[in-house]
């Protein structure tokens, strides 16, 4: 295949973990085409993708043709020029279906949602090739994939959390139902809300939180908040909300506008307040408090307790697909975090003035 008509640009690739994984294509149409529908043009065109996924694309809005919205029965002319976006569908990795046990929060013939605990991988990559969420998926929804298959399927996990963050995550059964979705992440329309507990006593019972984040170039495994005209950053707003205080460490609410990649984890480490427990970004040390004993035991317990950074996806909502009927789901605060809350709440004096 010409690579001048069809190509991928890696850095135009979006990896967000809970905003969706999407692609930008381009197709230049050759001089010699002779007339045809767009889709049956993009289905010959593009290598593992069937013309049904393509009319589903086009149906979302995610195909234009000329820098305009094109319709499935639109016919492309020699000159023409193709854009649109797909979701990622990684490839090249045999899915090995795992009977590893899954929290359903709720099923239908399109969707279903998973309450992941922490700890669990959910894509199969370097290190983990097994004991993942989409291992145990597989075996759930009786999908069976090797590296060559070209049963697209496996592309069901519309978004995605950190290995040790605990929470909802919605699954699509279906081309349409993905597509769909992705959309919806792509809009910023889905409702996501968090739990976390940070370090320090945070002033404002509420705010917003609007910084551009990218990937460190010190550290390829760390992200970052860049100025506004940096163009290694992508615009991304959290906003959140005090929920408990403990003088030393703060029970927030976190709600998404965006997505990226460890966006509350940079974020709150941004205006100085790591995720409790944190490793990457510097929360797993004391970062507020006494250097007394006593208080530096009381932290190594918390850390035992809830051995991973503090972070729970507690509530997800968006319009279902099918019925177009908003939708949403919430989860309990899983055990570790539960836990290690309630040793604060015994310890902490929630009048004290701790203030940064």
């Amino acid at each position: 295949m010409d690579e001048q008509k069809y190509f991928s640009d890696p850095e135009e690739t979006v990896e967000d973990e809970e905003q969706g994984m999407f692609e930008h294509f381009r197709l230049n149409v050759d001089v010699g085409q002779t007339p045809m529908r767009v889709d049956k043009y993009m289905a010959c065109h593009l290598e593992d993708t069937s013309r049904h996924r393509v009319q589903c694309a086009i149906k979302e809005g995610y195909v234009r043709v000329n820098d305009k919205v094109a319709k499935a029965n639109l016919i492309i002319r020699p000159g023409d020029v193709i854009r649109f976006v797909m979701p990622y569908r990684r490839r090249g990795l045999e899915i090995l279906p795992q009977d590893i046990p899954l929290d359903i929060v709720y099923e239908d013939n399109d969707l279903l949602l998973v309450n992941k605990q922490a700890g669990m991988v959910v894509h199969p990559g370097h290190g983990h090739f097994e004991g993942t969420l989409v291992n145990a998926l597989s075996y759930h929804l009786g999908i069976s994939q090797g590296p060559e298959a070209e049963d697209e399927r496996m592309g069901i996990l519309v978004h995605r959390i950190d290995k040790d963050t605990s929470g909802l995550l919605v699954v699509a059964k279906n081309d349409e139902t993905q597509l769909d979705l992705a959309r919806q992440f792509f809009e910023h329309s889905i409702e996501r809300k968090y739990v976390a507990v940070v370090w320090g006593n945070i002033k404002e019972d509420e705010g917003t939180i609007d910084g551009n984040i990218g990937r460190d170039p010190n550290d390829r495994l760390r992200f970052r908040v860049y100025p506004d005209d940096d163009t290694k950053g992508k615009h991304a707003v959290t906003h959140y909300r005090v929920l408990e205080r403990f003088g030393y460490v703060t029970v927030v609410e976190c709600r998404l506008e965006t997505g990226r990649t460890h966006q509350i984890r940079v974020h709150m480490s941004y205006i100085g307040h790591p995720l409790f427990n944190d490793e990457r970004y510097g929360g797993s040390e004391i970062r507020k408090g006494t250097i007394y004993a006593k208080y530096k035991q009381f932290i190594r317990n918390c850390f035992e307790i809830c051995p991973r950074q503090a972070l729970h996806a507690k509530t997800l909502g968006f319009v279902h697909p099918r019925t177009r009927k908003w939708i949403q789901f919430d989860s309990t605060i899983p055990k570790d975090m539960e836990s290690m809350i309630e040793k604060w709440r015994n310890y902490a004096v929630p009048d004290t003035d701790l203030s940064e």
